[in-house]
């Protein structure tokens, strides 16, 4: 059968792995709406973009079309020279005569060759076209010229130069960008997965690496192998004209996400700090009915010696009712410490404040000790160095308070060396009571929770020091209420120094 402890750890288990996948499930719910919502933002702007340059790329392909159609031969011997506006355009030439095809570029001879047929009906005014073959796509020019054909090659850099040009004339003021005319692909798709694969692959690194498409679109037939295309020379509009919004969503993303693994930490502590209270209200009620139960059965015993007439003399008489006294306030203290603490934490302790020597707190609590010790002396010295100056206090909350911390030594002095010393000093605009024993000390990760309720460092029934534990809770939420505070220098062996700080009466 599970103990209590292992039914609240189960119990701490389940609420927080249903809080981890409350709050982990609509998050990424979120990470994923955030992500569609960037995506479809920015297809919605590149589609607004494609939109506003298409009328500006129907105006630059007309005006393209218009010079190509203007160009004029100022030759055609040995090959065909054309000009536009003062420019040439042509480059490498080649000859068709019958099914003979002569140039000095014997890739362009190759293209030339395969399209030969369809240049028979050529008319006599020349013609700019376009053709693709295994040795690339060309643009060319050609013009009959009685049985011949002659032809060229546009040159690449007067052709980017003229697209240049009518890209000029279509690009408003302000707008970074540049027409360029780029071959159409027309490969066969790979065949295998993996060929398939590595072709994506390397599309999509090439629109990385390279300026960014606003808008494109292909030319009319005969110039079908190329296509005109307007590309971003400066920041991407498409990112810059989504960047407002990606940076309000990703800042509120962040913000979210900050405040969920914060909700998520606070919410964890919280619970492991419920359940260990849990556990240890739960040791407490074990520790309180154990340490209740010895004075009772001694109280008990002790009744029913002197009801059955077991005491024969005064002597004995004496003894039993010294025992049952002290038994009796023994009982009377722990119960007496449950509704401090009960009082403390429901905020109705009042105290009765009033300014007095220091000298008179420590008296008060030095002679308490003393006379519960009448037939156990502790090996107590009290040190007061200088005259200590007044303070504002409750005597007997904050003598109690003093008293305890003077307990506590003498219960964990070690047999063999119970020396206890109470020192009293002024630091600054503090009195400072300090009590050092030599006993078994306190580990340091102990050291944060001896104040904590219900937390004991030991808590085994079987231990041979007494009390509730709730000592150390109370003697703190005393002095905190009078504005000061407790603090503790304590090693595994070596003994432990409690401070009680108190502010000097002004």
């Amino acid at each position: 059968m599970a103990g209590p402890g292992n039914v609240e750890l189960t119990s701490f288990r389940r609420t927080f792995t249903l809080l981890i996948l409350l709050v982990v499930l609509p998050s990424a719910g979120l990470s994923g709406f955030g992500i569609v919502a960037i995506v479809n933002e920015r297809a919605a702007v590149e589609k607004r973009l494609e939109g506003v340059w298409a009328g500006r790329l129907a105006s630059a392909q007309a005006e393209l079309l218009g010079a190509f159609g203007d160009a004029t031969v100022t030759s055609k011997d040995p090959t065909l020279t054309l000009e536009y506006d003062g420019t040439p355009l042509t480059d490498v030439g080649f000859n068709i005569r019958g099914d003979d095809v002569e140039s000095n570029d014997p890739r362009i001879a190759t293209a030339v060759k395969s399209i030969a047929p369809e240049l028979a009906a050529l008319p006599s005014r020349p013609l700019i076209f376009s053709v693709t073959s295994p040795q690339g796509t060309f643009l060319l020019a050609a013009v009959r010229d009685g049985d011949r054909i002659v032809g060229a090659q546009l040159s690449a850099t007067a052709v980017t130069q003229l697209v240049a040009r009518v890209g000029e004339h279509a690009t408003p003021p302000g707008e970074e960008a540049r027409f360029v005319l780029l071959p159409v692909k027309r490969e066969a798709p790979p065949e295998g997965v993996v060929a398939r694969l590595m072709s994506g692959v390397t599309e999509v690194k090439e629109a990385a690496l390279g300026p960014p498409e606003l808008s494109s679109t292909l030319l009319p037939v005969p110039l079908q192998d190329f296509r005109l295309v307007v590309q971003a020379t400066g920041e991407d509009p498409v990112a810059a004209a989504s960047t407002r919004n990606r940076v309000v969503y990703s800042v509120l993303l962040g913000l979210f996400y900050v405040t969920l693994a914060l909700g998520v930490i606070y919410t964890g502590r919280t619970l492991y700090r419920e359940a260990q209270l849990s556990r240890l209200k739960t040791d407490f009620v074990s520790l309180v009915s154990h340490e209740l139960r010895t004075p009772l059965t001694s109280i008990r015993m002790f009744i029913e010696m002197l009801a059955l007439g077991r005491v024969k003399d005064q002597q004995e008489m004496q003894t039993v009712l010294d025992l049952l006294s002290k038994e009796t306030a023994r009982l009377s203290g722990m119960i007496e410490s449950v509704l401090d603490w009960s009082r403390i934490e429901s905020g109705k302790k009042q105290y009765r404040k009033e300014r007095m020597p220091a000298q008179t707190l420590v008296d008060a609590a030095v002679a308490a000790f003393q006379a519960q010790r009448i037939n156990a002396p502790a090996n107590l010295t009290v040190t007061i160095p200088q005259p200590l100056g007044d303070v504002e206090i409750d005597r007997d909350a904050l003598s109690g308070a003093l008293l305890n911390l003077l307990q506590n030594a003498y219960k964990y002095s070690k047999e063999d060396d119970n020396r206890i010393e109470l020192r009293a000093l002024v630091d600054g605009d503090f009195v400072v009571l300090e009590v050092e024993d030599h006993g078994v000390g306190i580990p340091r990760a102990e050291q944060k929770r001896i104040f904590d309720r219900f937390y004991r460092v030991d808590t085994l029934l079987s231990r041979a020091t007494e009390g509730s534990g709730l000592g150390l809770s109370i003697a703190q939420r005393i002095v905190q209420a009078h504005d000061g505070w407790i603090s503790v220098d304590s090693a595994p062996g070596e003994g432990s120094t409690f401070r009680i700080h108190l502010p000097v009466a002004t």
